[in-house]
């Protein structure tokens, strides 16, 4: 009975807080407090540093991968209250297997190649990088970033298919400016991916100068896909915003019902 209640209670704190549990909320801003701390130790580790700097990241980057591999052994043993309608062992496998799950564990694992596997250390550098995944566990204590989640989810479909329709247009594009630009710059426009170079820089508008038409086709061409790309660019925004907005009215629509009973509260 003991065991339950500590492993209950267990999965209350490392889940996102509730209102009024404190332990749990300071579990939560020390968690982010912690990744961000990891973050910025990433960032100024690519400059020059002294020795006593990097020992300290160093102290950092073991206290973390301590702190981080325990939280993720806990969420494996409470994995089961996660999802109490599994058995334990199909519970513990669905959570291993799961998106976050998975950050978490590639957020700790480069740490411990090094004492299983003789790597080369050049490769371990690069593995480094993996650290920066902890930046997404961050969604998991933070009601905001729950939201642009959830909204991304919601809008999943609607999302690749305006991606896909700009990804089909920039490509349609940059073919086209390669047939007509690549006769007089042959050195600049080179194959497709150059023309594709080109309309990626002209659709969102960032527009580097390394690449640009100088035929009069060409410039017609690079006028009518930066109208389009202001237009076409823009779609995946508003599908977002439109997704706050039904998420912000179903929640406001949850409030005015009572979650036990299904009643409209007066």
């Amino acid at each position: 009975m003991k065991y339950n209640k500590i492993k209950q209670r267990t999965f209350e704190i490392i889940e996102k807080s509730r209102d009024g549990d404190k332990a749990s909320k300071i579990f939560d801003d020390f968690i982010i407090v912690l990744i961000c701390i990891n973050v910025i130790s990433i960032f100024i580790e690519t400059f020059s540093i002294s020795e006593q700097l990097s020992t300290v990241f160093r102290w950092i980057e073991v206290i973390s991968v301590i702190i981080f591999t325990i939280e993720y052994l806990l969420r494996v043993w409470t994995a089961s209250l996660l999802h109490p309608e599994l058995s334990k062992f199909r519970a513990t496998v669905k959570y291993i297997f799961s998106f976050m799950a998975l950050i978490d564990l590639l957020a700790i694992l480069p740490f411990y190649f090094p004492f299983f596997i003789k790597i080369d250390l050049r490769i371990l550098r690069a593995l480094r990088l993996v650290r920066l995944f902890r930046l997404f566990k961050m969604n998991r204590y933070t009601s905001a970033l729950t939201t642009v989640f959830t909204v991304i989810k919601n809008k999943a479909s609607e999302l690749i298919s305006s991606i896909f329709v700009v990804f089909i247009l920039m490509l349609i594009s940059s073919v086209f400016m390669y047939t007509i630009e690549s006769p007089v710059q042959p050195e600049i426009f080179k194959n497709g991916f150059s023309g594709l170079w080109w309309a990626v820089a002209t659709f969102t508008t960032v527009g580097y100068g390394d690449i640009y038409p100088i035929t009069t086709a060409g410039r017609i061409l690079s006028m009518i896909m930066a109208v389009l790309g202001i237009a076409l660019v823009a779609v995946p925004t508003g599908i977002i915003s439109s997704g706050f907005m039904e998420l912000n009215e179903k929640s406001c629509d949850e409030k005015h019902f009572c979650p036990y009973c299904g009643k409209k509260l007066d």
